[in-house]
């Protein structure tokens, strides 16, 4: 029995063109799984595309706007009518706003709640039906060290990716019984695009991150390859649930 086979199986990853979600897609290409790579850049997502074709993997690229809840949902039917079934929906689309909480306009502080938040929980509503269907699947979402920690300068994306954790064991607890295993992960300092610009406007947290890391640098997107692996998966068919840091260690110190 190998556990960790996905051969047969289809992973949705939104925000998949690049940075963490490219790093999971391949994670499970690497291991069979059909991916669609969701998202609005489309010539990133070419060449996402390319590069998990180049391993091997069917994927292909359907567009999404995760701001908007239809949109959401025709990514989902979209997907499901292109390869016949949906087995693994991965979380990933987020954005962050830097502001001291009293600078914030209300429409900002909806966008962040919107994109990171509020477009996970309509694209698990959406996809739910078609894992039941299936007989089970599995939900991966993406929280952040900032599910864990406060920030002075990330109230909205903290209090998104604090809620992240939070709809993950509501919907855990709501469809073990459908065989749907939901859980989080919670990437640490990952060198992403993101975390780049947040590099340019915070000038000591390379400082900051690397001594506070007991493992000594930042992450890179393949070290993101192997939960995914793990947790889209028959070798996690009892983990449900969870939150799990993928942080070098970063937590262990808070």
């Amino acid at each position: 029995m190998n556990l960790f086979d996905l051969k047969g199986r289809v992973a949705i990853v939104t925000g998949g063109n690049g940075g963490i979600g490219l790093g999971m897609a391949k994670g499970m290409a690497s291991i069979g799984a059909s991916i669609v790579v969701a998202g609005r850049n489309a010539d990133k997502a070419a060449d996402a595309v390319k590069q998990l074709q180049d391993m091997g993997a069917e994927a292909v690229f359907i567009p999404v706007d995760v701001s908007d809840d239809k949109s959401c949902a025709d990514l989902i039917a979209a997907s499901a009518a292109h390869f016949g079934r949906l087995d693994i929906l991965i979380n990933n689309a987020g954005i962050n706003n830097r502001k001291q909480p009293h600078e914030y306009e209300m429409a900002e502080w909806r966008e962040v709640l919107d994109i990171n938040l509020n477009s996970a929980f309509a694209c698990c509503q959406a996809a739910y039906p078609h894992m039941q269907e299936a007989g089970g699947g599995k939900i991966i979402n993406i929280g952040s060290m900032y599910s864990l920690f406060g920030g002075a300068f990330t109230v909205p994306y903290a209090a998104s990716k604090g809620g992240i954790v939070q709809m993950t064991k509501g919907l855990a607890a709501a469809w073990a019984k459908d065989n749907i295993q939901v859980n989080a992960v919670l990437p640490g300092w990952i060198d992403t695009e993101l975390t780049q610009n947040a590099r340019r406007v915070l000038s000591d947290l390379n400082d900051n991150v690397l001594r506070r890391t007991p493992a000594g640098r930042w992450g890179d997107i393949e070290d993101m390859a192997g939960i995914a692996a793990f947790l889209a998966s028959s070798a996690s068919d009892f983990v449900t649930g969870t939150a799990i840091p993928v942080d070098g260690g970063y937590a262990v110190l808070g």
